[in-house]
């Protein structure tokens, strides 16, 4: 295929970005959306992805993917879709990379265990997590915490599966987002970036390993990328054919493989895990590290729960799985 010469209309132009919360002066060599990229391939939660878990935990074998391995290949997939639509490939690339930061250990699991424990805190989901990630949470530069990311790069994050805000939704926007969106206004009622809907879509396409070559289908009267956003439905999708194929293969990964007994067992684990350790952390925060605990309130507080929960979703699974060991075995060192 030959490589298509400039940018489609509807694509996000790096020169039009609308900037970052933080300004800063250009770089001579490298985009806005270049320098996104680089910033999360440097970060300490991008790092941390290697020992994550995709399905199965680390230490059931070697050659299962993990999150940072998933998440090479939604970038990949990424880069591909858009080269071959004229979009923008670095600000696909940087939204594929930075889609899962926010994953606790233990996966879906881990994720829906804090989000229990997280209830009566405002819970807890990873779309949030990546944003705390992003503008609070990495303490990379001496001006400002957070990555300080450009407007769309933390607009296509934050909106990874369509608006967050729309009539007929009677879900809340989660705590973080809402509080960055009223200093940082993110559009939360509209579709994200035509790049950030392949970033989407190559993430179903790289977890059900689909071939991409008939999966697609865009629009042809978008004229801009704020077009992109105004429009009442993506326009990045798959076929008809390839929806029902994407059906079929998710129907059954869920009855073969994430329902399997080793999955389920070690999904039940991991609860156990997150719980005892979020429960003891609020009950005693003084057992938090202390850069964390110095943040932390008293205990049962909810800003004790809010510390306690950046402290566990930031853990990779042996850490965690480590942690409960030294706190809970009588006989460990702590």
């Amino acid at each position: 295929m030959i490589r298509p010469i400039g940018l489609a209309p509807c694509a996000s132009k790096p020169e039009e970005s609308r900037g970052r919360l933080y300004p800063e002066a250009e770089h001579a060599v490298r985009s806005p959306f270049q320098r996104d990229r680089d910033r999360i391939i440097h970060s300490t939660a991008f790092r941390r992805l290697t020992h994550k878990t995709q399905v199965f935990v680390y230490h059931e074998g070697d050659h299962y993917r993990t999150r940072l391995t998933h998440t090479l290949e939604v970038a990949q997939i990424s880069r591909t879709i858009s080269r071959a639509l004229a979009l923008d490939e670095d600000l696909a690339e940087t939204l594929a990379l930075a889609h899962d930061l926010g994953h606790t250990p233990f996966g879906h699991a881990g994720e829906e265990a804090l989000n229990a424990e997280m209830a009566r805190f405002g819970g807890f989901s990873h779309n949030d997590q990546t944003l705390r990630i992003l503008t609070c949470l990495e303490r990379r530069y001496a001006e400002f915490d957070g990555l300080n990311l450009t407007w769309e790069s933390l607009e296509g994050t934050v909106k990874h599966n369509g608006p967050l805000l729309s009539s007929g939704m009677d879900r809340a926007v989660p705590p973080s987002i809402a509080e960055y969106d009223r200093r940082h206004p993110l559009w939360l009622d509209s579709f994200p970036s035509a790049e950030a809907q392949v970033a989407a879509l190559a993430d179903d396409i790289a977890y059900n390993n689909h071939d991409v070559d008939d999966g697609l289908r865009a629009g042809s009267a978008v004229r801009s990328a704020d077009e992109v956003r105004r429009l009442k439905a993506p326009v990045v999708g798959f076929s008809s054919e390839m929806s029902r194929n994407d059906r079929a293969l998710k129907e059954f990964l869920f009855e073969r493989m994430y329902r399997h007994h080793r999955v389920n067992r070690m999904s039940s684990k991991a609860r156990r895990v997150i719980h005892d350790l979020f429960s003891l952390y609020l009950a005693e925060p003084q057992c938090l590290p202390r850069e964390w605990r110095d943040n932390a309130g008293g205990p049962d507080e909810p800003q004790t729960a809010r510390v306690a929960a950046d402290y566990l979703a930031g853990m990779t699974d042996r850490f965690a799985l480590d942690e409960h060991h030294r706190l809970f075995d009588t006989y460990a060192r702590t």
